[in-house]
This record gives structure tokens, C-alpha cells and sequence, in this order.
């Protein structure tokens, strides 16, 4: 089961709510002529276990030696997607545990949700878990992991050093070895170096490993054999919103988008001929069905 990306639609009801145009003619300096919407997706898959060790994650640093191929990572099957650009993630997250406890309604198996670790991902999941009575396994996603210490290393190294690269790769393969306590105190010490105007990236990068420590246990989903990276719910993304909705002069109205992403949601799950008989059964229920009564047509 993967994450929902980002939240993003009630702030952006609120911004779009609050503003004022400052003419009546033309834009001032910073204005836009529409406002984006954030879509929250959510997906929920199937993935046979596939354990690996960290190397087969990441290489170490220096590049890779040998002829020993990383073993395979797990494989997404009956991928099923859905999204929204009206409700925020509470709405999409309840509808992910939905689907998913249909698919498994006796939790038989492991259920690993993805997150990028924002905190009000966190508290829907762990409260829509604890409502259910199911057990999840919450994993942050490594590849955001990985991007927080690249930020770290860039206040580190000069632009396009190579020597960030192996820096990076050796804190990362520290993660997987459960050694994520000294790397946040190395990080630390690093950045009383680094200066106050270098540090940002470091002092981000500490606090996110801080306030995610619990969810960090990557050895634990290594030896599982389950995934550590949100690249099916990146793709959903993609393919489910981004292609469509996400064209040069495109502008949308909530209603219209909402619709189009749910047909685009049936439609890639298979579902499109399904609904379009209900829907049809509908349409002839509405305008031929509800103008009888005991068999007699009802007149003005």
C-alpha cells in the first residue's frame, strides 16, 4: 500500500479565498492568472517479498565492484489507484484502508504503507490503522531520505564536488545497518563546523532523521523483502494526473477535474466498462423508472 504524495487542497482553498487582485485591468508583480490544486492519489498493490541487503540499494561509496548483480527489488501487481482533487488526504487515506481491507479483509498479510514522512500523513494513517484494528508497517521513503542528505552534503562540499557523492552513499548505507542514531550525531558535529549561513541543509536533514527515527527501520524491511521507495504512487502521479491535467494553458474547474480523475482512475484500473453499465442502469432508473408508480405512469 503506498502513500498519498501531499495534501495541498485546504490551503489552497484558504489562499485562493483570501485573495485580492490588486487591478482591475492586469496582474501586479508575483500574480498569477490561476492557482494550481493539488490532487491527492493513493494506490494500494500486491508485492511478492523480495529481500535485499543495503548494497543492493545503493552503491557504496566509490561505485560498485565485481560482477555481482543487485538482487531484484519487489514487483508491483494489481495496482489499483484512486485520487482527488476536492477532499484532502483523509478522505483518499480512508479509501486506500477501504480498498486494501476488501483485497485482504482477514489482514493475513503484511501491510507496508509508504510515506515521505509530512506529520499529518503520519497521524491520518496511524489513526485510520488504530480505528480498524490493523497493524501497519509505516516506512518513510528511502529515496526521500536520500534527498534530505544530499541537501546536508551540498553545505558541505562545493557545487558538483564529487566527494559529496561518496559522503551521501556512506551515510545512507549507515541507515540500513540500524546505525541511524550516529548518523544523525555525526551530521550534528558536522554542523558546527559548517558555519551559520552553511547549515541549513544539515540542521533540515538531522531534524527529519530525528522526527522519523521510528520509521527508519529499513533493515527490518530489507530482510522482509518489502519495497522502501513511493515509485508506484510517483508514477501514479504521473500517469493518473500529470498527463492529463497538467497541460500547458489547461484550466480546470474543481468539478469538471474531480470527474475527469475519477474516470481516469476507472479507467486504469480496469473498472471502465464495470461503472458504465451501473451507470447506464442509473440513467434508465432516473428518467424512465421514477416516472411509474405501481405501473401506472404518474402525469403533472
Amino acid at each position: 500500500m503506498a502513500r498519498p504524495p501531499s495534501e495541498g487542497s485546504p490551503a489552497t482553498a484558504k489562499a485562493a479565498a483570501r485573495a485580492r487582485a490588486t487591478f482591475r485591468t492586469r496582474l501586479a508583480a508575483g500574480e498569477k492568472p490561476a492557482r494550481k490544486r493539488m490532487a491527492t492519489p493513493g494506490v494500494v498493490y500486491d508485492a511478492e517479498p523480495a529481500p535485499r541487503r543495503p548494497h543492493d540499494v545503493i552503491a557504496v561509496p566509490g561505485g560498485r565492484s565485481g560482477r555481482r548483480l543487485p538482487r531484484a527489488r519487489p514487483n508491483a501487481t494489481r495496482k489499483w489507484l484512486c485520487g482527488s482533487v476536492i477532499t484532502g488526504p483523509g478522505p483518499v487515506i480512508a479509501k486506500v484502508f477501504d480498498h486494501a481491507e476488501a483485497r485482504d479483509p482477514a489482514h493475513a498479510c503484511p501491510w507496508v504503507v509508504l510515506v515521505d514522512g509530512a506529520r499529518h500523513q503520519l497521524d491520518l494513517i496511524t489513526a485510520e490503522a488504530a480505528r480498524r484494528r490493523i497493524r501497519v508497517h509505516i516506512v518513510i521513503d528511502f529515496v526521500h531520505v536520500l534527498e534530505k542528505l544530499w541537501a546536508a552534503a551540498w553545505s558541505l562540499h562545493p557545487p558538483a564536488a564529487p566527494a559529496a557523492e561518496d559522503w551521501v552513499a556512506g551515510h545512507a548505507l549507515a541507515l540500513p545497518a540500524r546505525h541511524t542514531g550516529q548518523v544523525i550525531t555525526t551530521l550534528t558535529a558536522q554542523a558546527a563546523t559548517a558555519g551559520a549561513q552553511h547549515r541549513d541543509g544539515i540542521d533540515a536533514c538531522t531534524r527529519y532523521l530525528s522526527n522519523n527515527a521510528g520509521h527508519l527501520r529499513y533493515d527490518q524491511a530489507l530482510e522482509a523483502g518489502w519495497p522502501i521507495a513511493t515509485g508506484v504512487v510517483e508514477g501514479a502521479c504521473r500517469h493518473l494526473i500529470a498527463d492529463r491535467f497538467d497541460l500547458a494553458g489547461a484550466r480546470w474547474g474543481l468539478a469538471g477535474a474531480e470527474a475527469v480523475l475519477k474516470l481516469r482512475a476507472l479507467v486504469a484500473n480496469g473498472h471502465l466498462e464495470e461503472y458504465w453499465t451501473f451507470h447506464l442502469a442509473r440513467q434508465h432508473e432516473r428518467v424512465h423508472q421514477t416516472g411509474y408508480q405501481d405501473g401506472y405512469a404518474l402525469t403533472a
